[in-house]
């Protein structure tokens, strides 16, 4: 199963704890824009939240908009979008089983890879001599929708292992003093998707990283829970083991609270809007919940 894969799955559950999920669908089909992608805070339509849109539809069952289709080939390649937007366009095209051709795949794979970091990692940046967990997620979930086989796993691994922190988590830069949730989670889903040894440690760091208020803070530092962090520490933990018993209940009280009237959700609780992306986490977050099961510690 690939990371997009086991994403919507747990997504796909979230129905079964939503009040309305057709309220869901609604609000996400509304952020359709006028040029066929779906629309960012700014109002403009946005590849980075396109995608999120195609899984919160997908997750739901509700058929995407045709227009977005022929937005994506305006695109070409991606050869004028930064990493995060070509990971993107790669992840949206897959959500629409758009098929490429052997030249736009390749052309595709060797942009990709021109961000190999030297350590054997993934970066944002070209030719970086170290990388990053959040880019070796996406690099490896990219090639993963384009049914690629991703050379050298074993760097990735490699390139997690510098990023440990001394509390057991992990960061996005080497020599970072502390953890960070996004970053902790995105190495733990990496190494379990390409086979290597559970990291338990990592796994108790990210569990400790519940707040009081029931969801997640991106870092032990952080001055509140968030939604992204809750739904990114749910699904690794989710996937790598199980949720453990006593986050479930505060976690599910978090993710609806931040529930609106629309049927969206905010990305915290002084966030004053809604979005796409933040939609999604809440699917993703309610659909590790829906699916947890027994007592893990």
């Amino acid at each position: 199963m690939t990371l997009r894969q086991a994403e919507l799955r747990a997504a796909a559950r979230a129905k079964e704890l939503l009040p309305d999920a057709p309220a869901v669908a609604r609000f996400v089909a509304g952020q359709l824009s006028d040029a066929g992608g779906f629309a960012g805070r700014d109002g403009q339509a946005d590849l980075y939240f396109t995608h999120f849109a195609l899984a919160c539809l997908g997750a739901l069952g509700t058929a995407p908009p045709s227009a977005v289709a022929a937005w994506l080939e305006t695109f070409g390649n991606g050869d004028d979008l930064d990493f995060v937007h070509r990971c993107a366009l790669v992840r949206c095209r897959a959500h629409l089983d758009l098929p490429a051709s052997v030249a736009q795949r390749r052309a595709m794979l060797d942009a990709l890879n021109r961000h190999r970091s030297a350590d054997g990692g993934f970066d944002l940046a070209v030719r970086a001599p170290r990388g990053s967990a959040y880019a070796c997620y996406l690099a490896l979930g990219a090639h993963q929708d384009l049914g690629a086989d991703l050379h050298d796993p074993r760097g990735l691994a490699r390139c997690l292992a510098a990023l440990r922190t001394p509390d057991g988590g992990y960061a996005n830069w080497p020599d970072s003093p502390a953890g960070s949730v996004p970053a902790t989670a995105a190495a733990l889903l990496v190494l379990h998707a390409i086979s290597e040894p559970a990291d338990r440690a990592a796994r108790n760091w990210l569990a400790a990283q519940a707040s009081e208020d029931g969801g997640f803070r991106a870092a032990p530092v952080a001055p509140t829970a968030d939604l992204l962090s809750t739904a990114v520490a749910l699904h690794a933990l989710a996937e790598t083991g199980g949720v453990p018993s006593a986050c479930r209940e505060p976690a599910l009280a978090f993710a609806l609270g931040l529930r609106q009237p629309s049927g969206s959700f905010r990305g915290h609780p002084l966030d004053d809007r809604s979005d796409c992306e933040y939609t999604f986490y809440a699917l993703l977050a309610l659909g590790q919940l829906a699916g947890a099961t027994g007592d893990e510690p």
